[in-house]
């Protein structure tokens, strides 16, 4: 059952676009991300190990750092039910008093504000915070600006996470994050209008869906998805690859199929009939059709698609890092895990807050029931094995202008 002081998952169901400027945000930070579970699920990624903690590094940051009872916490809009329920519960345990701010909307801007103070060795204001794959993230980590992990003090981590979380590129070994959500990027289609399943990125391609196809009009996500299409890996892919993908957009684009290039409001067009098969990503499409009664089917393509994650991290300057590592480990606790999923819908990072959700779902009644049990039963929030099998990395970005040329690359054909 939903504690008293939670609001009611009808009120969840009218907040179902909570999460459509978080994933916006996302967009248009320019993201890279390297994708949790993959290592361990078969797909090969071809970026580089991420510098690695010196030996000593973790005993003598934390030498002599104790509970303050304090902290501060920043995190993108939208990502906790507003009436913040696993911080209520998460003081009440250890007496810890948080302060918690929605400030970060973009990585590019966020590094840009705090990368200053960092440099200098200062506080920013935050002993913790939610960063998402990408160059800022590199740039986080390789600036030493990230403290590392007492995984000691992760004893739920350890216990609760899907093992194939420590076999991340970006961070292998969890040496500086534990993971917040991840979300999948994969093809949404209305069953009624298409006429048939879904399987393939080639879908997307075909002229009996001439002018009624959304595809994503950001450059990493559509050019991403042409490489896919082209029968390229993402990771390690390179110049001459992008360029192959580019050409296959563009016999896509000539050819009429493409109606618009899509930022959020793909949503929209679904809903109205404007497309009948769009890219997509996961969390909207369940959220739609909780919301709206729409039997929208979300499908990750046996070419694959890809995955994003977002992390919680310790600035190196943290005034309270013991707090912040406390509140890392408790939302590694089952039944926090299980109540944040319920929340946002995205991909949750513990197996195990699956069947809690179940519980909760049994014990309800009516919508909330009915909610629970969409929640506990939705491959968008617990994806299975065979699903994971058929996610990939973003291409893998360890410039900025490497990143520049393959903006350039699929740029124009959103843009011409």
């Amino acid at each position: 059952m939903f504690p008293t002081d939670e609001p009611d998952p009808t009120l969840l169901r009218g907040l179902s676009r909570r999460r459509l400027g978080r994933r916006d945000a996302l967009r248009l930070g320019g993201m890279s991300a390297m994708g949790a579970f993959l290592a361990a699920c078969g797909v090969q990624g071809q970026g580089k190990p991420s510098a690695s903690v010196a030996p000593d590094a973790v005993a003598k940051y934390w030498a002599g750092k104790v509970q303050n009872n304090k902290l501060d916490f920043a995190n993108w809009p939208l990502y906790m039910d507003p009436s913040k329920p696993e911080l209520a519960k998460f003081t009440a345990k250890t007496g810890i008093q948080v302060k918690y701010d929605e400030v970060i909307q973009e990585m590019g801007p966020w590094f840009a504000k705090v990368q200053p103070q960092l440099a200098a060795g200062q506080s920013i204001g935050y002993d913790l915070m939610v960063i998402t794959n990408s160059i800022q993230f590199g740039q986080f980590r390789d600036a030493g600006f990230l403290a590392p992990l007492d995984h000691s003090k992760l004893t739920n981590y350890a216990a609760n996470a899907a093992k194939s979380y420590a076999a991340t590129s970006y961070d292998p070994g969890n040496q500086y994050t534990v993971p917040w959500a991840s979300g999948i990027t994969g093809i949404a289609y209305d069953p009624d209008k298409v006429g048939r399943k879904i399987t393939k990125l080639a879908d997307l391609w075909d002229p009996a869906f001439k002018g009624k196809v959304g595809m994503f009009r950001d450059p990493q996500e559509l050019g991403n998805f042409g490489l896919l299409a082209a029968g390229i890996t993402p990771a390690g892919s390179g110049e001459a690859d992008w360029t192959a993908a580019a050409a296959k957009l563009k016999e896509q684009k000539d050819a009429g199929i493409v109606r618009q290039y899509y930022d959020q409001s793909y949503v929209d067009a679904l809903g109205k009939g404007e497309v009948w098969i769009t890219q997509a990503w996961s969390g909207d499409i369940f959220q739609k059709n909780v919301s709206d009664g729409t039997n929208f089917e979300f499908v990750i393509p046996e070419e694959g698609g890809t995955i994003w994650t977002d992390n919680m991290a310790i600035p190196i300057t943290a005034a309270n890092p013991v707090d912040a590592i406390m509140m890392m480990d408790f939302f590694y606790e089952v039944e926090n895990a299980a109540t944040l999923a319920e929340y946002i819908n995205y991909v949750c990072p513990v197996p195990a807050a699956q069947a809690v959700i179940k519980e909760h779902a049994a014990a309800a009644t009516g919508e909330d029931k009915e909610y629970l049990t969409s929640v506990a039963d939705s491959p968008l929030v617990f994806p299975a094995e065979a699903d994971y099998s058929k996610l990939h990395y973003y291409v893998e970005f360890d410039t900025p202008q490497k990143q520049q040329a393959f903006t350039r690359t699929f740029e124009p054909i959103v843009l011409g």
